[in-house]
């Protein structure tokens, strides 16, 4: 059984340290497709975030967005898969990253939200491509608009890992899905919002078996996936967890290490 799915993690897997993805990836990608293999993005980003990257790659297909909070196509607009955060545990996320004094932002409808421009915030939309929303109180409108991911920068490597300590403490796997895209990023969504679970929804919705998909990441986030798929693949630049959970480690995203995978293992 060959591979007929490949999803593709974006930042620091995909994208090289610029944000863009290399001619060589793109071509290699290209050939993938020519061989009508599905291939898909599934990141931490939001939709609007990862859609330009998804033209770039001309594809026609769900998009893994949010960790997994939102399975959506990328030309139809067609919504597979919706997991926002539950409402009084979105209010209690907030509540904690605010009494801690540190940056946090959520999303409105697919909108970047802050309650003020911070460092780390105005760095965050810079790196997404997305201009944010200022609102007045985060925590109130949470109360009543679904979120689908919160996310603290925390550049602090003690306090992150406080941090996460103390929600992981508070908040079971069944309650909420808590993970770290990258070292500073600390993020939480619904329980079933990983790109483990996202992955199996897109496979499901084309009819393809989990031995026939592959996925390639390089973080925390990325997990799920890579042990969920019949193929999983770290980057060179990957977590040692990562690398330990991948039957293959390829190259870093800075050697184009997707494009060694996709030649070595579908090519």
């Amino acid at each position: 059984m060959g591979i007929k799915l490949v999803a593709i993690d974006l930042d620091d897997t995909l994208l090289d340290p610029d944000l863009q993805i290399s001619s060589h990836c793109l071509e290699i990608i290209r050939q993938v497709q020519k061989k009508g293999i599905l291939v898909t993005l599934a990141t931490g980003r939001m939709y609007s975030s990862a859609l330009p990257y998804a033209r770039l790659l001309q594809v026609d297909v769900p998009l893994i967005t949010y960790q997994g909070a939102l399975v959506k196509n990328s030309l139809s607009g067609e919504i597979l898969y919706n997991k926002p955060v539950p409402f009084a545990e979105a209010v209690e996320v907030m509540d904690f990253f605010h009494q801690a004094g540190v940056h946090y932002h959520c999303y409105f409808g697919d909108r970047l939200c802050m309650e003020r421009l911070t460092k780390d915030g105005q760095d965050y939309s810079e790196l997404a491509g997305v201009e944010p929303v200022l609102m007045e109180n985060l925590r109130e409108t949470a109360k009543t608009r679904e979120t689908l991911k919160i996310l603290s920068v925390v550049h602090d490597k003690k306090l992150v890992i406080k941090l996460q300590g103390g929600l992981t403490a508070r908040y079971s796997p069944q309650h909420l899905n808590i993970t770290r895209s990258k070292p500073y990023y600390l993020e939480v969504m619904h329980p079933q919002a990983t790109k483990g679970d996202a992955l199996k929804v897109v496979a499901d919705h084309y009819g393809i078996a989990q031995e026939q998909v592959m996925a390639l990441g390089d973080s925390y986030n990325d997990l799920a996936m890579i042990e969920w798929a019949g193929l999983g693949v770290a980057m060179g630049n990957a977590r040692d967890e990562v690398k330990q959970a991948a039957a293959y480690v390829t190259h870093s995203n800075e050697e184009e290490g997707v494009a060694e995978a996709l030649y070595k293992f579908v090519l």
